[in-house]
């Protein structure tokens, strides 16, 4: 896969976060996108003026029936700015990035906003979810985040006794993260002395698939704004880069039954790994990433993408979260801000993974601050048909 330089470098100006929750019922959804621009605008500076481009989407697949595109310009204050939509399912936040940092590197704007959001009551996210796959492509495709075959492949690897242990781990340190998060979703003061508690009480979902384990959906938006090398440094004293970024998708692979092992064929996040580092000259990603915002809808995934990730042999990934090595303070702390299982909004989720590892870059994501400095963070997207992005971001410009 070629890798074309950019032709500006590009970093991170400004962030701005809701509050996630199962409900926003105080706003509606152009007053939710509202909290996160002016967060966004105020973290930068800026006024809405400065903006030259707004992209924006949510998972709201349905255009003829709710038709937020339309309408979000009353949250976001962007009269007569240019304006793209995207919706690419569970990726839309990270398409978002990408589609940001290209406009920008490229030369067209200086200045981009990217909004993710999603307002549960005002759109048809779950139908979307649930329903498209056969009547518009007439084949046997799964779509979303509920699955139980990652579970399948962890257990048949390390045996169940150990595979269930090792994900009620990974859920408590998720929730331990979340709790310091003031804006997450969902956070319930869980604690490792519940592992086996929890193992035997959680309703089953799919197979091995527990309830507890998997990400809720919620409310909330996510704005962050993307700025030229010139610019991001005469407005920002402290701009996080993007270094790079891939997104690859392989869904002929994928169908209802788990993965079609007739053809050869290799996962898209080990597909997207290993081109990201290679191209960037990365050969050991778990000593030089000091945090991983990963894209994790239930924790069997999160434990099996993990290995994906960084090429890790055998159970490495498991030892990992086995010695707590993944939590702040960790080896590789994972999802400081308790990550998707801990916030939802589909819309906005990849983009947050993105704004979370870029304030970890600058060292003011507040109480789940990482405490060794952060150099090197990376972040995931996942969803559509396995669509997967990576974002690669940098405190210096010194690659």
């Amino acid at each position: 896969m070629a890798h074309r330089k950019k032709n500006r470098n590009v970093g991170i100006i400004g962030i701005g976060q809701t509050k996630h929750s199962s409900h926003r019922e105080d706003v509606n959804q152009p007053e939710m996108i509202h909290e996160a621009v002016s967060l966004a605008l105020k973290d930068a500076g800026l006024t809405m003026k400065d903006i030259d481009c707004i992209v924006h989407g949510n998972m709201e697949l349905f255009e003829m029936v709710h038709q937020p595109d339309m309408w979000h310009v009353l949250g976001t204050g962007a009269y007569g700015k240019d304006s793209i939509r995207i919706t690419t399912g569970g990726t839309v936040g990270a398409t978002l990035s990408c589609a940001a940092d290209n406009l920008v590197a490229s030369g067209m704007y200086d200045i981009v906003m990217a909004i993710g959001f999603e307002k549960l009551q005002e759109g048809h996210t779950t139908a979307g979810i649930t329903n498209m796959a056969d009547p518009l492509w007439f084949r046997k495709i799964q779509a979303g985040a509920l699955t139980g075959s990652a579970a399948y492949d962890v257990i048949d690897t390390i045996g169940l006794e150990r595979a269930n242990k090792a994900s009620m781990t990974y859920r408590i340190i998720m929730d331990k993260h979340a709790g310091l998060n003031p804006n997450a979703h969902r956070a319930f003061g869980l604690d490792f002395s519940q592992i086996d508690d929890l193992v035997k009480t959680s309703p089953r979902l799919v197979g091995d698939l527990k309830l507890i384990e998997m990400c809720s959906q919620s409310d909330g938006a996510c704005a962050v704004i993307y700025a030229c090398e010139k610019k991001a440094k005469d407005l920002c004293k402290q701009p996080v880069w993007i270094r790079d970024h891939i997104t690859v998708h392989k869904e002929e692979t994928f169908t209802i039954f788990g993965y079609n092992k007739k053809y050869p064929w290799m996962r898209t996040h080990k597909f997207a790994a290993e081109q990201l580092f290679k191209r960037n000259n990365i050969t050991n990603p778990l000593e030089y990433f000091d945090v991983f915002e990963m894209y994790d809808p239930a924790t069997w995934w999160a434990m099996d993408w993990i290995k994906d990730f960084f090429d890790l042999p055998g159970d490495e990934h498991i030892k990992l979260i086995e010695a707590h090595e993944i939590m702040i303070g960790g080896k590789m702390p994972i999802n400081p801000s308790g990550g998707v299982i801990g916030s939802n909004p589909i819309g906005a989720t990849a983009l947050i993974r993105v704004a979370e590892a870029a304030l970890q870059v600058r060292g003011n994501a507040g109480p789940h601050q990482i405490p060794t400095p952060v150099n090197h963070a990376l972040a995931s997207g996942f969803g559509g048909t396995m669509w997967t992005v990576l974002t690669m971001l940098e405190k210096e410009l010194n690659w």
